[in-house]
């Protein structure tokens, strides 16, 4: 009897292992089960959170527009559009996180604005939230806020890059969409957060409007000049054509915007408008002498030439009488003919000691240069700026850069290609 408890015994071990295999093998399927029903609700709390982000979002917008319109009819502006006396150009400021140099350029701004202040309405736009920003850009009565939130991730197409050149770029395109589709102004003048402007800039501004109706090949007019130390210019009312976008102050039309926007860049804007496949052989206005200068040592590009070439740059302090000047020479048909002059009657000189060369001969004088790298040899030895862009050296006109030595005379630097280009003899 004993041996047979002993025996039954042993047969119930295996159906109780049996029964706790099941309970557990139960348990695992529920497991499994509970496991994917947290993660399914997790999906969906995920999915929740993103549509609201993007409502958020999107009634900050709706906040930001009626502001805007708000404002707008505050300041007189959309009673100006529908009384046909449209302005000139909006002129936005582009902000980010400087409030003490956005201050300085506002001021510069509203110094020389005032009398013509329904030509040229006045526009601020932040890129992100920075708090003191736009308190001070909230401030001014004279100006209209926008402000640029944007929460996309940057993804670099290299690495090493800096964000902020894409965050610039993104900026840039929001803020001129909104200007010119939104608003529906005809043109817009962009400056940045760390400029200055001479005492003419607006009536610059209005005389390169008119000269930019009567001629398509003009993409955009600029208040910079790259070579426009105060060693290297001397006359405040001449103006150029250049191959080179200048940027640093200037102005864009609408139609050329409308071939702009869609593809507009990731990062590096100015640099991709310097491309021949972008600007398709138009051209760009320059001064001799700036109408901005701009102060900021401290930005995204790390102060990059800003000792060097940006901060002895000559701000224009003479107020020019634009609307008394004829511009004609300025036009495609002229201008060729016109700076061919020029460069024809400047003397050839060549060899070594250029500059001491140049420096002793009365009147203009024109230097050949056999490429890119020659070029940057007898730039380097000027001072002026020895970059090229897509194959185009800063300022060039037809491979021809121009400025002044000893106040008054220029040096031309000619080209392989401008001696076809522009009728010069090869000497």
């Amino acid at each position: 009897m004993a041996r047979m408890s002993c025996d039954l015994r042993f047969l119930l071990i295996p159906a109780a292992f049996m029964f706790i295999y099941i309970q557990i093998e139960s348990e695992n399927h529920c497991t499994s089960q509970m496991r994917g029903l947290i993660d399914e609700v997790s999906i969906k709390q995920s999915q929740i959170v993103a549509l609201q982000d993007m409502k958020n979002r999107q009634d900050q917008e709706l906040v930001q527009l009626k502001d805007l319109i708000h404002t707008f009819e505050k300041k007189g502006i959309a009673t100006l559009i529908e009384a046909g006396q449209m302005p000139v150009a909006a002129v936005v400021i582009m902000a980010c996180s400087r409030a003490d140099y956005l201050a300085r350029t506002v001021k510069s701004v509203l110094t020389y604005q005032s009398p013509v202040a329904s030509k040229y309405p006045l526009f601020i736009s932040q890129d992100g939230s920075d708090q003191a920003v736009k308190s001070k850009a909230s401030s001014y009565n004279q100006l209209t806020y926008m402000q640029h939130l944007d929460f996309e991730p940057v993804i670099t197409e290299r690495p090493g890059e800096l964000i902020a050149y894409y965050k610039i770029a993104r900026h840039y395109k929001w803020a001129l969409d909104q200007l010119f589709y939104k608003h529906k102004f005809s043109r817009v003048i962009i400056l940045e957060d760390d400029m200055e402007i001479a005492p003419d800039f607006f009536d610059y501004f209005e005389a390169a409007a008119n000269l930019m109706d009567r001629d398509k090949t003009i993409m955009a007019a600029s208040s910079w000049n790259d070579n426009g130390q105060k060693q290297f210019v001397h006359d405040p009312s001449a103006l150029y054509r250049s191959d080179f976008f200048p940027g640093l102050g200037w102005m864009l039309k609408r139609s050329t915007w409308d071939e702009l926007s869609p593809k507009w860049p990731k990062a590096y804007w100015d640099d991709w408008l310097r491309l021949k496949e972008n600007h398709k052989g138009r051209q760009f206005i320059r001064p001799e002498v700036c109408r901005t200068y701009n102060f900021g040592e401290h930005g995204s590009s790390l102060g990059q030439f800003f000792s060097q070439y940006l901060e002895p740059i000559k701000l224009n302090d003479v107020k020019v009488d634009w609307k008394a000047k004829d511009l004609g020479y300025l036009t495609e048909g002229n201008y060729t003919k016109y700076f061919s002059g020029l460069v024809r009657q400047a003397r050839p000189i060549q060899g070594a000691d250029l500059v001491l060369k140049a420096q002793n001969i009365k009147g203009d004088v024109r230097i050949r240069y056999k490429d890119q790298a020659e070029f940057e040899r007898i730039a380097g030895e000027f001072g002026i700026f020895e970059e090229w862009k897509d194959g185009v050296p800063r300022t060039a006109y037809k491979g021809v850069v121009v400025f002044r030595i000893q106040t008054t005379r220029r040096v031309f630097l000619v080209g392989p290609d401008s001696v076809m280009q522009l009728g010069i003899r090869n000497s």
